[in-house]
Parts: C-alpha cells; structure tokens; sequence
C-alpha cells in the first residue's frame, strides 16, 4: 500500500540546484529539495506535485488484487492477443520460492508477496509470466517465444535472479572485533534457495 502522505515532510533549499526538484522517502519523513530562490507559493506548488507523484509511484508499486487482475487482462491483450484470461489475481504470501503461480482449472492466478515494492516493470514480468503459463504449463520454448514480446524479459529475469541471490547469499565472514552489534541478516518471505531465471511459476 503507500506511504501515508502524512508523513513528515522536510523541504529542503539548495542555491546549488537552479531548477530541477526531486524528492524521496527517509524513514518516516519525505525530503523534498527545491532551488533557493523559489517563492514559499511555489514551494508549496512543488511539494503538493512530488508528493502526488510519490504516492503515484508508490502505488504502482503495491497494487491491490483488483488493480492486479486489471493490469493482468491490459498485459494479456497487449502481449498475448487476449487470449490469457484470468478469472482472479491476488497477492500470496505462501508461494514458497516461487514469484507467482496459476491454476490452469480456474484461471487463478497467485503473484508472491514478495514482488510488492519492485519496480513496476518487475510486476508486470510476473503477471506475463503467469498469463502465459494459462496458455502454456511449462517453460518449453512456446511458453519463452509467448514473453518475447516484452520489452523487458531478460531485464526482469535479471533483477529477479538478483533478489533471489540476496535472499540465499550467507553474510560474509567478518573479524571478531567487527562482529558484534553486526544486524542479523534477514530474508524477504521464504526466499532461502535462489529461484531459476524467470521462474516465476
């Protein structure tokens, strides 16, 4: 879900930065930096615009189950010429090691809860990946020629392999004298076993 825009929010003047904006999430507080020179009106202007967009990004980010399912059915008619159909989508957070599953009877289909918080592009990887194994159960070469068309397979594939890798990686071996107050290393869901390229079902 996203972040409550009543959050804290710190603006930050720069006479270094002569007309670009930026913001960002600390923690509890959003920090947003403007130029010096701005007027408190467009300040005002300015923070109202980055936190919108924040929370639009955000969004995108953690969608719900009914905003899952309609982005599954825009990517299935986009990429798969309609013809995956899913009956429901939502959020699991039992999928094991995998990223998503489906359920070729029913035409449900499970996105592991570990996907919310990945860029966008990720997510939609995932619903692709499960909506052709509605059409294709396995990961034969007619299920990969199905995915061809999204522009950013391997990319996707590739920051999955590397999530999963983070999940499984043992921390490194450290001096005794700088082990202690070391946090304790933690994994996101049940990822402990680094999941196959693109497997995300």
């Amino acid at each position: 879900m996203a972040r409550d825009v009543r959050s804290v929010v710190e603006v930050r003047r720069s006479r270094r930065r002569t007309a670009t904006v930026s913001a960002y999430r600390d923690g509890d507080r959003t920090i947003i930096a403007i130029p010096a020179r701005f007027s408190h009106a467009q300040e005002q202007e300015w923070v109202a615009k980055m936190l919108a967009r924040l929370e639009d990004k955000e969004r995108r980010r953690h969608p719900s189950d009914d905003e899952l399912l309609a982005r599954a059915r825009e990517l299935s008619e986009r990429y798969l010429e309609g013809r995956a159909r899913p009956t429901s989508v939502r959020w699991s957070a039992n999928q094991g090691r995998r990223w998503g599953s489906c359920t070729l009877v029913d035409g449900s289909i499970r996105i592991s809860t570990r996907v919310q918080g990945m860029p966008s592009w990720v997510i939609d990887y995932v619903l692709l990946h499960e909506l052709a194994h509605l059409l294709h159960p396995g990961h034969g070469p007619e299920f990969w020629r199905l995915l061809e068309g999204y522009p950013r397979t391997d990319r996707a594939r590739g920051f999955l392999d590397g999530v999963a890798y983070r999940q499984e990686a043992p921390a490194p071996d450290l001096p005794p004298e700088h082990a202690a107050g070391r946090p304790t290393p933690s994994l996101a869901g049940d990822g402990a076993r680094r999941a196959p390229a693109g497997a995300a079902g």
